[in-house]
């Protein structure tokens, strides 16, 4: 993310400097531009040049057609009396002679009628400023303003290029931040769950600590160690911890960012990166995301990319290593099949960690680090949250901990309660109430029977997951919600779970064509079939779990093999099998579900009623209104 945002930087700066030089060049071609105008319309130009001799004669002469004589420095400009500004002069003439200043003097000491008598016998005399700064600036602008102009566009060229060309040699610096002994250390302690993986992780610990115990034993220390796990399950925070704790410094750096569209860049990164690293020895280099440029070579080809040199660099500086170089290189992904062969071998990343999703007691741990620094109710269940987030990871936990906050906050309680937790756990899941979305009698009663069906359609199954909560309060894209809590947290499910979880999704269909007639099912269960096809799908294809097919799975995408008739890793013959084998799942589980609700009709109405009136059903209150549901054989499984 990092990469990106700086990468947008420069993009927008340069589009900025782009815009300011087109603007400069503009302004600097107005300039000329008006500048010869303004030459162009200068007055002086329209003036004759006449002798001294002949002007003197003229004034000299009542007749002489003089009409003003106006000083201006130097030069003498003459109006006559039938033109305006006809002519100019100089005071001095081609022989050198300079002007009679009697001529120009001549009334200029009179009074009163004299004056005025002289003014009408001789032409006016006005005399102005002999520096006449307004033409001085004119004159010195039209020598010094274009110059100036090319001055200042010629510089800022020069800069813009010498930008560009720190800035190209800086694209082989490695991108990396930096968390020394300066910066806040994480520790294991604040790293809640993963039990498993702190221990694996603490060996790396010691090996930065007592490098030469290990030695002494002819050991060597890991030059790798690989975190996989789903997001948010704390792998960067896993990594942090150790530099951390081995007090070393920990560079950090996406895989996204050895990037770029300058070939060679990747790899000079890649060498930049781990000279700084062995500069600072002991240290930890930490790519995250690293299945960004470790792609398998085999399946994207094309032998001189970008994204190949980079990973090959990280190939040969880590195999490169010095034993006693110090540097330990760790990094993440979510993606360990897409990661090539050559980088997962022994000698590269020597360590594999599964960062796991946390289990019940981890997410409670969890959640007490997230409401450590919360103002809470003495009585706020963690306990209970726990047990609802089953498959939660401890970035959703964290975020259910800020929402919670939020809807304190907003709700002006003073501390959270547990209702709070509640909605933030209802909000996160599902989304929030829409409480703006009004549903009409009719809408509402098709609701309430179709959340009823899979209700009575989980409960009676006998390894369906306990009812928690039911309600057709609208939610996110739903408009009502089933929700079904496993007691216990589970690493496998049996075909018979998935079964009784493929029947109760049917069950809100059925029970709208039960209730309704098989011409008025609704558009409200599509949610439902997607996740019924989904989960069949993947029993058929990668768990082996199909009627005729049963201990057969099918190569997934990730082989790189697609055939030409289904542009997928297998025979159109074997597309045909799975479409089979995903529908005889499909109406099994609503075949079972059918029955279910035909046994228990009088449930279904007591439970759809019940809704009705009160909208939302906890699991204390759904325990009496299922009481007397029964499990047809028809229903069992066999």
């Amino acid at each position: 993310m990092a990469n990106n945002t700086k990468s947008n930087k420069n993009s927008t700066d340069a589009k900025k400097n782009a815009n300011l030089a087109r603007r400069i060049s503009f302004i600097f071609i107005l300039v000329l531009l008006g500048l010869g105008i303004v030459s162009l319309m200068n007055p002086a130009t329209t003036l004759e040049e006449v002798p001294l001799s002949d002007v003197i004669s003229r004034a000299n002469d009542e007749n002489g057609n003089i009409k003003k004589i106006t000083v201006a420095g130097n030069k003498l400009e003459i109006t006559l009396k039938d033109k305006d500004r006809a002519t100019q002069t100089s005071k001095k003439d081609g022989s050198g002679t300079l002007y009679d200043q009697g001529l120009v003097d001549r009334c200029k000491d009179l009074q009163g009628d004299e004056k005025k008598s002289c003014q009408e016998k001789y032409p006016v005399i006005e005399y102005t400023d002999p520096f006449d700064i307004w033409g001085t600036i004119g004159d010195v602008a039209i020598l010094v303003l274009p110059t100036l102009a090319l001055i200042i566009f010629f510089a800022y060229m020069m800069r813009q290029a010498q930008a560009m060309n720190k800035d190209s040699m800086g694209f082989g610096k490695a991108k990396a931040k930096l968390y020394g002994p300066d910066k806040k250390k994480v520790k294991f302690d604040d790293v809640a769950g993963n039990e498993a993986a702190k221990q694996d992780l603490t060996e790396i610990v010691d090996f930065l600590k007592n490098p030469k115990r290990y030695e002494k034993l002819g050991a060597k220390i890991p030059r790798g160690v690989l975190l996989a796990g789903a997001p948010g399950t704390g792998k960067t925070l896993m990594a942090r911890a150790v530099a951390g704790e081995a007090n070393v410094p920990f560079f950090s750096i996406s895989g996204s960012e050895f990037a770029e569209m300058f070939v060679g860049v990747g790899a000079s990164r890649v060498r930049d990166l781990f000279n700084k690293a062995k500069k600072n020895a002991p240290a930890i280099i930490f790519i995250d995301e690293i299945d960004a440029v470790a792609h398998k070579r085999d399946a994207r080809g094309g032998a001189g990319r970008e994204d190949e040199q980079t990973l090959n660099q990280i190939l040969v500086e880590m195999d490169g290593f010095d034993n006693d170089s110090g540097v330990i290189v760790m990094a993440a992904t979510n993606r360990v099949d897409m990661l090539d062969k050559a980088l997962l071998r022994p000698g590269r990343f020597d360590r594999h960690i599964n960062v796991t999703l946390p289990e019940r007691k981890d997410r409670l741990e969890i959640l007490k680090v997230h409401f450590k620094n919360k103002p809470s109710a003495e009585d706020l269940d963690l306990n209970s949250l726990a047990k609802k987030t089953a498959g939660s990871s401890g970035a959703d936990l964290a975020n259910i901990a800020n929402e919670a906050a939020i809807t304190a906050a907003r709700e002006k309680h003073e501390k959270i309660t547990n209702k709070d937790l509640t909605e933030a756990f209802e909000r996160v899941a599902i989304g929030p109430e829409r409480k703006s979305k009004v549903m009409n009698d009719t809408e509402k009663k098709i609701t309430a029977y179709h959340e009823a069906g899979h209700a009575i359609v989980g409960h009676v199954l006998p390894d369906s997951d306990p009812v928690h909560k039911v309600t057709i309060i609208p939610r996110g894209n739903t408009g009502g919600v089933t929700w079904f809590l496993p007691p216990e947290d589970r690493s496998y499910k049996n075909i018979y779970e998935l079964k009784d979880i493929l029947a109760r999704a049917m069950g809100g269909r059925i029970a709208e064509k039960l209730v309704f007639g098989k011409e008025a099912i609704t558009t409200g269960a599509s949610s439902d079939l997607k996740n019924v096809a989904s989960l069949a799908k993947e029993m058929v294809v990668e768990e082996g779990m199909g009627m005729k097919t049963r201990n057969l799975v099918f190569p997934g995408e990730e082989t790189g093999y697609y055939t030409i008739q289904t542009g997928k890793p297998y025979s159109e013959k074997t597309a045909e099998t799975i479409d089979a084998e995903v529908k005889l799942l499909s109406d099994e589980a609503a075949a079972r579900a059918e029955a279910v609700l035909k046994a228990n009709a009088k449930v279904l109405d007591r439970l759809a009623s019940a809704l009705l009136e009160n909208e939302t059903l906890e699991e204390a209150e759904l325990g009496p209104l299922l009481k007397g549901s029964t499990m047809p054989s028809v229903a069992k499984l066999h």
